[in-house]
């Protein structure tokens, strides 16, 4: 333990037909648990974004777990010494992470999926089990790729995750006769991304289990360079998971980094470096 505040991020993929009722119910756990953070809700299933004292949220967690339809949910673990969500919002959506393709189902199939552990084995050998190339596939949007990705990751340049089925079929020749990873923060984007590559004929592609997140935690940071973006206000974590001196800028909400703070046009709860007369926002 290292902080006073237990963080969880978790999904799953299982049909919810009642939403409505379901909303409440994890709100009025939530608030008497005193959690605050993000849950979404959708017809394919629960992604989650916890903050709050350790025990109460570790008993919200098994109280989620009792219903059969979340025992399945693996939270990835971080600590903080504050609060780090504003407040409690249970949201009803489409999908839980937005892709547009609604023949890619993930409940009930599972993506092919490569631990963390044997992740870092494949990239210390420089292949696979198999003897194949390794190739990783960052499936975030490029802001959160810029400030830190596995060393050598295709990038595929995402202004959002629904830009995926194209950019990758981009990538299609680059990536035969290799085993691509795909990742993502916590594992959500890059189960789908598996699934939809399956579907388009890619083979030998996998998920990384529980995504940066959970590898930072089993691992550490080999083979990762930089920071990990959250959606909190912490805003990036180190592979040690750890808070850093990243902020979001208050105007165009950028990620700026400590060394960019320190530019005379980054000005504190009003404009960066990259907004300053470009008129542009994220």
């Amino acid at each position: 333990m290292d902080g006073k505040f237990l963080n969880i991020s978790a999904y799953r993929f299982v049909a919810l037909d009642d939403l409505a009722v379901l909303r409440g119910r994890l709100r009025d756990a939530c608030v008497q648990a005193g959690l605050k953070g993000t849950i979404l809700l959708a017809p394919e299933g629960i992604n989650l974004f916890l903050a709050g004292e350790p025990d109460k949220l570790s008993g919200w967690v098994a109280w989620l777990k009792s219903d059969a339809r979340f025992a399945g949910v693996e939270p990835k673990e971080s600590w903080s010494d504050h609060q780090p969500f504003n407040r409690m919002l249970v949201k009803l959506k489409k999908e839980i992470i937005t892709m547009r393709q609604p023949q890619v189902r993930p409940i009930g199939v599972r993506a092919p999926a490569v631990r963390p552990l044997d992740l870092k084995r494949w990239l210390d050998a420089g292949h696979d089990d198999s003897g194949r190339p390794v190739v990783m596939l960052d499936t975030r949007n490029a802001f959160e790729v810029e400030i830190g990705t596995f060393e050598g990751a295709v990038n595929p340049g995402l202004r959002s995750f629904g830009q995926f089925p194209e950019r990758v079929s981009g990538l299609r020749e680059g990536l035969q006769d290799k085993t691509v990873v795909t990742f993502c923060t916590g594992g959500i984007r890059c189960e789908k991304a598996v699934l939809y590559m399956q579907d388009h004929g890619f083979e030998n592609v996998f998920q990384l289990d529980g995504g940066i997140l959970k590898y930072f935690e089993e691992v550490g940071g080999d083979h990762y360079h930089g920071e990990c973006f959250v959606f909190d206000r912490r805003v990036a974590l180190t592979p040690d998971l750890k808070e850093t001196g990243t902020v979001e800028c208050f105007n165009c909400r950028a990620v700026v980094s400590a060394e960019e703070q320190r530019a005379e046009t980054y000005v504190f709860g009003k404009s960066c470096g990259r907004c300053v007369g470009a008129g542009s926002s994220r």
